[in-house]
């Protein structure tokens, strides 16, 4: 077996500009994709904003932006309000900005730098552009340049699926909404009949940016219409691939790469990892001390926020539960705050002995830890993803964009997810997760979950269908590098 392709024998070697949607859910494909291509003779050039470089180089020291001569980081301004917060800036904002005031300075970065670099530091002439869809600029670039462009969609594919609903809602009349009434007037209780590979989906499932009521003035409603990738995908079009799980992919059929990565740099420049927090790798340690499937792990990403209130509820639902817990909690995951979140005395002194409470950790590392018996998630794409490859159960509580929709196919299709309430009370959070560590409900999904698992390691084995469309795109990026 051997995924590398003929780029040995060419004199010079090929070379990626990755940059992905300035957020962790969005990084972390990414960087492991540009990794896998560097293992596969890639020159790589990874850019990021420069409010997300400056978190990269706390949160992993300033040897990891260092990079290597042939993987290197470089950044441009995303256009917001300048900030040292080390916190997830406003998606709406945002995405607002980075649409506005992205194009001049990337276009810059690949005229000035990346073709005098070229000229004066032995840098390969640059072969395509991999953006995010949200960076539509970044394609706009490449065509003016005349480099081709390939863009890498780190969501789930139902969750695309319920995107490409859109213009049907608006077709049907459904979108915009009149009022603000149908997030509780049971509109959003409405089943889809015409969903094909999602029968019987309700409306409120669907990617949340469609909960508007006026689509000229809604950022994120029109951010989604705009990704042209949406077209790409409905007409078929050959030239899509399927190569997740990315992390899978590269620790299967590149281990020893990992070591070379960090000799050329002496260690700084790591084989894994692309956090914008810094990771508490002591938790694994307490993980050690509890019987295998035991431990309830919490996590809601990177962008969800919650109220005091609701963290109140989860807090205490985790601790009438009697299980020992791993509790993520950023710095900003209460509303409006960007400290520490504030928890009641009686609840720390309640649970002591059996819970773990940190700001950030290798989820990866830790849902493959055998004490972990479910993850209460918000269902991003990359902590579904981590679940089901890791054979973890789910407890789903959606928090916006398509982890809605990933939520309802965790629950629903897959099998190996229960959902909470939006309005979270303590009372079902400690009966879910009895149910998910003690009951009937939870094994069924445990079963299931090691299914999905092993689903995910044929995908990416030899001859899977991920390994197999990566192999197709390497291939295709290789020709692409010798029309140079």
């Amino acid at each position: 077996m051997d995924l590398m392709s003929d780029h040995e024998n060419h004199t010079q070697k090929p070379h990626a500009v990755c940059i992905p949607y300035p957020a962790q859910g969005h990084i972390n494909p990414f960087m492991q994709l540009a990794k896998i291509l560097h293992s596969n003779g890639f020159h790589i050039t990874f850019v990021n904003t420069e409010f997300n470089h400056r978190r990269f180089a706390k949160s992993l020291g300033p040897g990891f932006v260092t990079g290597l001569p042939d993987f290197r980081f470089e950044t441009i301004p995303d256009g917001m309000p300048p900030s040292d917060k080390d916190a997830t800036q406003d998606t709406v904002a945002l995405c607002d900005s980075t649409r506005k005031h992205c194009y001049v300075p990337f276009k810059e970065l690949i005229v000035k730098k990346l073709k005098s670099s070229a000229k004066y530091e032995n840098v390969p002439p640059v072969s395509c552009i991999i953006s995010d869809p949200g960076m539509d600029f970044a394609k706009k670039v490449g065509e003016e340049l005349g480099i081709q462009s390939i863009q890498l969609w780190t969501a789930s594919a139902c969750g695309l699926l319920g995107y490409l609903q859109y213009d049907e809602l608006v077709r049907r009349g459904i979108v915009p909404f009149k009022d603000e009434s149908f997030a509780v007037d049971g509109t959003l209780d409405t089943i889809l009949d015409w969903v094909t590979g999602m029968e019987d989906i309700k409306l409120k499932y669907l990617p949340t940016f469609m909960r508007v009521t006026n689509l000229e003035d809604d950022i994120l409603f029109d951010f989604e219409l705009e990704n042209e990738v949406l077209d790409v995908i409905m007409a078929k079009n050959p030239n899509v691939y399927t190569i997740g799980p990315l992390h899978l992919l590269n620790h299967k059929h590149f281990p020893n790469d990992h070591h070379h990565h960090e000799k050329q740099n002496n260690g700084k420049f790591k084989s894994s990892g692309s956090s914008l927090w810094k990771s508490d790798n002591k938790c694994i340690q307490w993980l050690e001390k509890w019987e295998p499937n035991t431990v309830i792990y919490v996590n809601y990403g990177s962008i969800t926020t919650v109220s005091e209130q609701h963290l109140k509820e989860f807090a205490w639902g985790l601790a009438n539960s009697k299980h020992p817990f791993l509790w993520i909690l950023r710095p900003d995951l209460v509303m409006g705050e960007s400290e520490k979140p504030n928890l009641p005395q009686d609840f720390i002194d309640e649970v002591k002995d059996r819970g773990y409470i940190t700001s950030w950790c290798t989820q990866d590392e830790v849902l493959g830890h055998p004490s972990i018996g479910a993850f209460l998630t918000h269902c991003g794409w990359n902590s579904t993803l981590e679940s089901i490859y890791n054979g973890v159960p789910m407890i789903c509580w959606p928090f916006f964009a398509e982890q809605q929709t990933n939520c309802w196919c965790a629950c629903t299709r897959w099998e190996i997810g229960m959902e909470i309430k939006e309005d979270v009370k303590r009372e079902e959070i400690c009966g879910i997760v009895k149910e998910a560590l003690e009951g009937e409900k939870g094994k069924e999904m445990r079963r299931k979950s090691l299914e999905w698992k092993k689903k995910a390691m044929e995908a990416i084995d030899n001859g899977g269908s991920s390994y197999n469309d990566f192999k197709r795109l390497l291939k295709e990026m290789d020709n692409i590098s010798t029309k140079e």
